[in-house]
């Protein structure tokens, strides 16, 4: 038995400014996009976003304790996913980010962690936090 491949799936709120974010922001090209799903790329690595726009969850009637929230794709979702992306050449591509707005704080650079690797986070639209980093 062997796992091949990850695909991390990011949810988002509306997919086309998200797809829009990732092309412009992030250099990423589109596979596939509907308005409910996407698959994105860059190089070897593929991101799939999901809509997590429903908002029926603000207005459900909370006098009934038993009325769980359960569509899956409610809008509080979006922006709470997280991945780590493995790269080569990450003082590059932490630069071009950088000058794309993409790192989230100035205080921001690639660290080297005592795990053996160098690393860098940043954040999409949603916020949605992508981890790149390299091995030593």
């Amino acid at each position: 038995m062997k796992m091949n491949k990850s695909i991390p799936a990011l949810p988002v709120l509306e997919i086309e400014k998200a797809v829009q974010f990732y092309q412009i922001k992030m250099g990423f090209s589109v596979l596939y996009k509907n308005n409910e799903f996407a698959k994105l790329f860059r190089d070897d690595v593929e991101l799939h976003l999901w809509a997590s726009a429903d908002e029926s969850w603000k207005s459900r009637d909370t006098s009934l304790p038993d009325f769980p929230i359960s569509s899956g794709a409610e809008s509080f979702l979006a922006g709470t996913a997280s991945c780590r992306v493995e790269v080569q050449g990450i003082d590059e591509l932490f630069e071009e980010y950088k000058s794309q707005g993409v790192i989230y704080s100035s205080e921001t650079v690639v660290e080297e962690q005592p795990w053996g690797k160098r690393e860098f986070p940043a954040l999409d639209l949603y916020r949605n936090l992508l981890t790149f980093y390299e091995i030593i």
